[in-house]
């Protein structure tokens, strides 16, 4: 055991030495929790609008007064004929425009929304929200429609690419930095030494990943807390589960890493084949950018065997819904089917034997 603990300490220092990778290891999350949460988003505001309406009546002005006052819409010019609006949708002055027919206080209906389609996911978004803005107003109290949005009331994106990152960092660090570690041993001959040594090659290889794993209990918990204390993200669910389900993909992580280490015989190799099994499936087919049910059927099934899907999936139920742990048995079994699976495979293929 000291050795075993000797090795561990050897292999932290060697990490620690490593300013850069520290840097990498510590920075990425909160570069990317920050770019996540305020730049890289999909919430509607600010949303650039025309009025289009021949006469200003009390009830068109009610109307517009709800979409001037919403964070969604800023009203920018208002216009008196659809052509007119659409010149400037057309020369980038406006996102939106929002036609009022003549008749639209007599008969409180009577709207038409030109829209620029240019970016066809944030134009139905707009039409969304503008719809739901008009008809909540006193003039539609005749055809009211409520809504009502579970869990995410604001629908802010956050609440979606907070458990997204959190699959995507934990496995890219675990299983990208432990497969580059054990193959920069291989590039250096250091790994023949190691081998010969009085500890047995499988506690090397558990010793060289016990500092990522701690490392990796590190990130998680600074993801926690900006989730929770900048982005404002709730953790509803129990902390406990979080953690557990945590420790089960970061060990999952470190199997793949392994797996890599075992294949690669040079770092380059090792990074391209990370970048390649891990990199794009995750954020391609994991649900983290793009739902899974809109894909085709063929990358459907390919996206039942990407883990982060799973991980991603238990950690947005528990997380932003707060469910317990029948509501996520699905998830973690598969996460511990190929956890058990991926680290069995690791070992077998790791070669005890200097060729």
């Amino acid at each position: 055991m000291k050795q075993f603990i000797s090795f561990v300490i050897k292999e932290s220092k060697h990490i620690l030495r490593d300013k850069r990778t520290m840097l990498i290891l510590f920075g990425m999350p909160v570069v990317m929790m920050l770019l996540f949460g305020f730049a890289i988003t999909t919430d509607v505001k600010n949303v650039r609008t025309v009025v289009v309406t021949s006469q200003m009546d009390n009830q068109t002005q009610e109307a517009v007064e709800r979409l001037a006052q919403s964070e969604y819409f800023t009203i920018t010019a208002s216009v008196s004929t659809p052509q007119k609006a659409e010149r400037l949708i057309r020369r980038q002055k406006a996102d939106m425009a929002v036609v009022f027919a003549k008749d639209f206080a007599s008969k409180k209906s009577g709207v038409q929304l030109i829209v620029d389609g240019s970016d066809p996911n944030m134009a139905q978004q707009w039409i969304n929200y503008a719809q739901q803005t008009i008809s909540s107003s006193h003039v539609a109290q005749h055809s009211p429609v409520f809504t009502k949005l579970l869990y995410n009331p604001q629908m802010r994106s956050a609440y979606n690419f907070v458990p997204a990152i959190m699959g995507m960092l934990l496995m890219l660090i675990c299983a990208m930095m432990t497969s580059i570690s054990i193959v920069r041993e291989k590039e250096r001959g250091t790994m023949e030494v190691l081998l010969v040594s009085p500890v047995k090659p499988l506690m090397v290889i558990i010793a060289k990943a016990v500092p990522y794993l701690v490392l990796a209990f590190a990130i998680l918990l600074i993801i926690l807390l900006m989730a929770r204390n900048v982005l404002g993200v709730p953790l509803a669910g129990s902390l406990f589960l979080i953690i557990v389900v945590s420790t089960i993909y970061i060990l999952l992580a470190l199997s793949l890493g392994m797996l890599i280490s075992n294949i690669a015989q040079t770092q380059l190799v090792a990074l391209l084949l990370s970048a390649m099994v891990l990199l794009m499936p995750v954020v391609m087919l994991s649900g983290m950018m793009f739902p899974i049910e809109s894909m085709p059927q063929v990358l459907q099934w390919i996206a039942a065997f990407i883990p982060p899907r799973y991980y991603i999936d238990a950690m947005r139920k528990l997380m932003i819904m707060g469910v317990g742990i029948g509501e996520i048995m699905k998830e973690v079994g598969i996460l511990v089917a190929m956890t058990a699976l991926l680290l069995t495979v690791a070992l077998k293929t790791f070669k005890t034997h200097l060729e």
